[in-house]
């Protein structure tokens, strides 16, 4: 599992932005801090609440110079529906071919729904040098991230 002070591990994957685009992690380091909020899948109660808070604290995150995105193993098509109906001011990362999540290690299971290998629910702050300054990793789907420990991690990178 990538750790704080490891360098993040570059990708290049589509975001879904209303449109769809190519994103390389490398290439966007300069408008970091980068938060990277992994979640488990779209149209799920918990993953939508907390995608509508990142949203609600997006003018704080941008206030401090922090680019945000979502990241999922949902197609970029689906995180289309799924920004249009949170009204997601910022772009979620698709990781339909779970890369990411396995160069990350925070691949889960929901054995028992017959659902493998989705992100659990993890947040990642990256600086402008691709170092990870921040790494927050929950075993319970049901558990959100410290959203004001984030704001501050993101405001310190």
């Amino acid at each position: 599992m990538v750790s704080v002070g490891d360098s993040a591990p570059d990708f290049t994957a589509p975001l879904a932005n209303g449109d769809i685009q190519e994103f390389t992690l490398s290439d966007n380091l300069d408008d970091g801090p980068l938060v990277l909020a992994f979640f488990p899948g779209a149209f799920t109660s918990v993953c939508s609440h907390e995608m509508t808070e990142f949203r609600d604290r997006l003018t704080a995150f941008e206030d401090i110079g922090a680019t945000v995105y979502g990241v999922s193993v949902d197609s970029p098509f689906a995180l289309n529906e799924f920004r249009d109906k949170l009204d997601l001011d910022f772009g979620l990362i698709s990781d339909a071919d779970k890369e990411i999540i396995e160069q990350y290690g925070i691949g889960m299971d929901f054995a028992e729904l017959g659902v493998h290998d989705v992100a659990k629910r993890s947040v990642f702050v990256i600086d402008g040098d691709g170092e990870v300054t921040y790494a927050w990793v929950s075993d319970d789907p049901g558990v959100e991230p410290d959203y004001d420990e984030v704001e501050d991690a993101a405001a310190d990178a």
